[in-house]
């Protein structure tokens, strides 16, 4: 703080924000000189902004067959049925498929007929990777098909096997990782990582409403360069799902850090930044 107390105080900021140290120490060092504290802590925030990796949606506009992959209790089949209902009512039913993978969890199969039910579209329930394939195949008519896949822990040591599986369905199936927004960072870290067993190609933020604290989870995000697609919070459908917007997400950052009252005081910046002290100096 006596070396340089704005770079000091917008460290401070980024991590009450609970910022990984790497990344918050990448961002004061992109901040120019001489900045006073109100623009340094904007252009802190719009560095924040453009690292982390967005990504317009495309399946709804386009279609694909996706697969929502993802830890027990992250909120997979919410986020289907908040895409489905969306799609539904901007395009109508036709041309979208609904399919359930998941024979674990009571009542998972049913909950996605009864869905499809409820918005007038086809909605099937498969067991096994081969009867996928079939499906898949059978289903080359339908622009738009989302898969809901059980949860699996992060620390299944199936996982990757259950993963490869899944991917060798289809040669145009993507998935995407439905992670909740109120995990703790090293659990979000850890699930990133273990679910990049095969190629993800976005991520959906759902929970959000719940978290305490998004630093974290942004963090894990630009670290793993895993593009953002939609966020959801709350159970509206469709309502509670909206297209991801970086900018809105460090802001929400922020607001939670100040709501919460996190705190970092001189300690902790040291303990964490002491060698970026020293290279500031």
């Amino acid at each position: 703080t006596r070396r340089a107390p704005v770079q000091a105080e917008v460290l401070r900021e980024l991590t009450q924000l609970g910022l990984a140290n790497d990344l918050a120490a990448s961002i004061i060092a992109e901040l120019p000189a001489r900045l006073d504290l109100a623009r340094a802590q904007h252009r802190a925030r719009a560095v924040l902004t453009h690292k982390l990796p967005v990504a317009e949606d495309r399946w709804l506009s386009r279609g694909g067959r996706v697969a929502f992959v993802g830890p027990t209790g992250v909120g997979k089949s919410t986020a289907i049925a908040k895409l489905a209902a969306r799609r539904v009512l901007e395009q109508g039913p036709q041309g979208i498929a609904l399919v359930s993978t998941d024979g674990v969890r009571f009542g998972a199969q049913e909950q996605i007929q009864n869905l499809g039910r409820l918005l007038g579209v086809a909605a099937y329930a498969v067991d096994h990777p081969r009867e996928l394939e079939r499906l898949l195949a059978s289903l080359e008519d339908s622009s738009l098909v989302l898969i809901d896949t059980a949860g699996t822990s992060q620390r299944d040591p199936r996982l990757a096997a259950k993963l490869a599986a899944l991917a060798g369905t289809h040669p145009q199936l993507e998935m995407a990782l439905v992670l909740a927004a109120s995990s703790q960072a090293g659990a979000a870290e850890e699930v990133i990582a273990r679910f990049a067993a095969v190629r993800l190609a976005a991520c959906i933020l759902t929970k959000i409403d719940e978290a305490t604290s998004l630093g974290g989870t942004l963090s894990a995000l630009i670290r793993a360069r895993l593009p953002l697609t939609w966020v959801s919070e709350g159970q509206r459908i469709p309502e509670d799902l909206v297209p991801a917007r970086a900018h809105q997400l460090v802001v929400r950052a922020v607001t939670l850090a100040e709501r919460s009252g996190a705190s970092a005081d001189e300690d902790l910046l040291q303990r964490r930044f002491g060698g970026l002290a020293h290279a500031l100096a």
